[in-house]
């Protein structure tokens, strides 16, 4: 598995976005299926139940200790009282980052995914490389994405079932101490939350909007 670290790891494939659009163009000429409904079912999970939703999580958590410890002790809970709840989410775990452990997050059996707080899954969470190499050599798929690691921080792996799908918790990065919950937004990737990136530095913003 190799990765081109000038483009955003979560964009589909060129030929598959051609496949869907022949998909969709199908549905809607056999009346399968209204323009408007699609247009909603594809607005909520990229936009209102996507990665937004769980980059609020995040920056809540980064804000608020009791949060946080709320958080990571009843996620599930939590979340759901943000009201981001739905299908592929029912049951939800957050595991913390910190210097001394990096969280992983892959579906070994198949791609497995809290779509509430992440949206979508990109393609390569369900290929069947990243499934088997994140379990046998996660150090080299996270390089691969452009994050390395000490030689002493451990690496725990999780793997989502459709009994349990989980969140990571990136560390918090520095220079952030007076940011409030909508700037540090910002700074969570949909990458960070699965575990193979960090998250963004604020420098990384100013990168984005000079």
């Amino acid at each position: 598995m190799s990765h081109d670290h000038e483009h955003d790891h979560t964009e589909p494939p060129s030929d598959l976005e051609l496949r869907v659009k022949a998909l969709e163009t199908l549905l809607l000429e056999k009346g399968l299926v209204r323009s408007d409904t699609l247009d909603a079912i594809i607005e909520t999970y990229e936009h209102r139940v996507g990665p937004r939703n769980g980059a609020h999580v995040v920056a809540l958590a980064w804000s608020n200790d009791e949060f946080r410890r709320a958080l990571l002790a009843d996620a599930t809970a939590v979340v759901s009282e943000l009201g981001y709840v739905g299908r592929q989410g029912e049951h939800l775990q957050v595991v913390e980052n910190t210097a001394e452990q990096h969280n992983l997050v892959v579906c070994t059996l198949c791609s497995c995914y809290p779509w509430t707080v992440l949206g979508l899954p990109p393609v390569w969470y369900k290929s069947a490389p990243y499934r088997a190499r994140a379990v046998s050599e996660p150090r080299s798929v996270l390089a691969e994405f452009g994050t390395h690691l000490p030689e002493s921080t451990q690496i725990r792996v999780w793997d989502s079932t459709a009994e349990l799908r989980y969140l990571v918790l990136p560390e918090r990065p520095r220079g952030t101490d007076d940011w409030s919950v909508e700037q540090l937004q910002k700074l969570v990737t949909r990458n960070a939350m699965i575990g193979v990136e960090r998250a963004r530095m604020p420098e990384d913003l100013l990168e984005r909007d000079p």
